[in-house]
């Protein structure tokens, strides 16, 4: 395990507002590697899928880098502009 990923851990025990921060903006920031991720094996630059949504290169640029507060119309557009479908899964959180 990382420093990092111990002071994460043990951080997130003693302060559960740090932890359920950690865990939005980490969600956050995953979602964005997937948008960028399933651009690039589509072959398609930002540019490129902006055209198709009809937005600014900076408008795929901001999702893909700070994916916090995208609409789900937003995220299904996308998806279809790259040729992929959206899957959301719910799941439980563990404990």
């Amino acid at each position: 395990m990382s420093d990092v990923q111990r002071y994460i851990e043990e951080r997130s025990r003693r302060d559960p507002e740090f932890a359920a921060g950690y865990e939005l903006g980490y969600t956050d920031f995953k979602i964005g590697v997937m948008l960028r991720q399933v651009r690039e094996a589509a072959g398609l630059t930002q540019e490129q899928v902006a055209r198709r949504l009809g937005t600014q290169k900076s408008a795929i640029s901001r999702m893909e880098n700070h994916a916090e507060d995208v609409r789900l119309s937003t995220l299904r557009a996308y998806a279809q502009a790259v040729g992929a479908d959206l899957r959301i899964i719910l799941t439980t959180p563990q404990t």
